[in-house]
């Protein structure tokens, strides 16, 4: 189900100042502290009151940037995902609590949840979009590292120990409103304490040997204590810590791509662009993955983002104008025609895989190109060439170009791993929105990722560390 605003035009409907506006850094506009603020009672109820507090110091021209460290903060308060905790949360993903009222609120809850150590309401603060992505991508990666021996056997994603974080009298701004679905609060002071003790993590014992035998010395495994004061980042960076919430059925949600985007957008001098790039599906997922294709060969970045989902992919929807805008003078149509293309569907958490098994290609000045995949094998064609690749006969080539002999172990292993991605194939993961499909960039990711794990073997894994050193 689409939310008011994901992939639409958003109407303006928030009354113009009377008052002139001041250029802040990163293009965002900002209003005198002096100005008077009137509230604003429209379609979707009150609105809080949007100002730039007085007595922010003004970014310094000099001085030494904290800006990674920033960004780094951001996403952890935004999203404590590795500190495993959380995969509590994520396996409990059916619940979601509901929104908060406001976008300070949402940050507030977000702040109370990781110290309070409130792990299924930490969960219930972040976008729901969102939070559905880590549940599915948590589970599978949790499983497929537990068979590769990289997680113990006895992992507990109830309750998974090593990490902890509190958080100490957070203070905000007052928001700033972007528009009707997405606000920043802005985080001006308190502390964050992050506490990481290896030793208690649920890594398997075997894979730690394994490393340390190679390594000499391994992973260390001694507790680390660090402590961030908020005020004095703040005063170093010249401006509050931006997380960006989006409203979701009348709920504020903390969301980690908007912020992401957020914090690119303010990097490079860029605004939010006032109209979004409207969703438009395609009728089946096969039709969604060629006309995909088709515009990135046609440089229809535009084209592109219409075909991402509207729920996941809403900030992409918003920032798309941006994003075209830069992209414009850079790259250029390949004039190749995607003349057929066919994929072999199954469900997957979250959508429908779907594994290419034919392409064909027209290419200018040269005919056409076809690949066709049969089994592990794939037979490339072309005018005047014809040729199989099937994923043993790679392995034994990619062993064959080593600079240098490969032990036994590890040529198995490689050969398993180019044979479990030939055979599973290139799977891109698509969505179905109101009876329309759309491809999931971050679900293919991750699929990707799966892939390569459900390929390997523990004892490759073993032996590819053991090649490492």
């Amino acid at each position: 189900m689409t939310s008011p605003g994901q992939g639409e035009q958003w109407p303006q409907q928030y009354p113009q100042q009377p008052y002139p506006q001041q250029q802040q850094p990163g293009g965002y506009q900002q209003y005198p502290p002096t100005a008077p603020q009137q509230p604003y009672h429209g379609q979707y109820g009150p609105t809080e009151q949007y100002t730039q507090p007085a007595g922010y110091p003004a970014p310094p021209g000099q001085g030494k940037s904290r800006r990674g460290l920033v960004i780094t903060l951001v996403v952890l308060l935004v999203l404590a995902v590795g500190g495993g905790a959380t995969w509590f949360a994520l396996s409990r993903g059916d619940s979601v609590a509901a929104g908060a009222a406001s976008p300070n609120e949402a940050a507030t809850n977000l702040a109370n949840a990781l110290g309070n150590g409130d792990i299924v309401g930490l969960l219930g603060t972040l976008a729901p979009a969102e939070a559905s992505l880590l549940v599915d991508a948590t589970r599978q990666s949790a499983q497929e590292y537990q068979r590769l021996g990289v997680l113990a056997e006895d992992l507990d994603l109830e309750n998974f120990q090593g990490i902890e974080i509190k958080t100490e009298n957070l203070r905000f701004a007052e928001p700033e409103r972007i528009n009707d679905h997405l606000a920043i609060a802005k985080l001006t002071g308190g502390r964050i304490t992050v506490d990481i003790d290896p030793s208690r993590m649920p890594i398997a014992q075997e894979f730690l040997d394994a490393i340390a035998a190679q390594s000499g010395s391994g992973l260390s495994r001694e507790a680390e204590h660090h402590t961030l004061d908020i005020a004095q980042l703040v005063r170093e960076e010249g401006q509050p810590l931006r997380i960006a919430t989006v409203q979701h059925d009348g709920g504020w949600y903390p969301s980690l791509l908007y912020t992401v985007a957020d914090l690119g957008l303010l990097a490079e001098g860029e605004s939010w662009p006032q109209e979004s790039i409207p969703h438009r599906g395609a009728d089946s997922a096969n039709a969604a993955v060629q006309q995909l294709v088709q515009a990135a060969l046609d440089a229809d970045l535009t084209r592109v983002i219409e075909l991402l989902p509207p729920d996941e992919m809403a900030v992409l929807h918003d920032v798309g104008p941006v994003l075209v805008s830069a992209a414009a003078d850079e790259a250029e149509p390949t004039g190749v025609e995607v003349t057929d293309l066919r994929t072999e569907t199954r469900d997957v958490d979250g959508g429908t895989r779907a594994t290419i098994t034919s392409v064909e290609l027209r290419v200018p000045g040269e005919g056409t190109a076809s690949i066709t995949k049969n089994g592990d094998c794939y037979q490339l064609q072309s005018p005047g060439f014809s040729e199989e690749f099937c994923g043993e006969q790679v392995g034994a080539m990619i062993a064959t170009e080593a600079d240098e002999p490969m032990p036994p172990a590890l040529e198995e292993a490689l050969t398993n791993l180019v044979g479990g991605l030939f055979e599973q194939g290139l799977g891109v993961v698509t969505t179905e929105v109101d009876g329309k499909h759309y491809v999931s960039p971050l679900r293919t990711f991750h699929e990707l990722g799966m892939s390569f794990l459900r390929s390997m073997q523990p004892q490759d894994l073993k032996a590819m560390i053991e090649a490492g050193n």
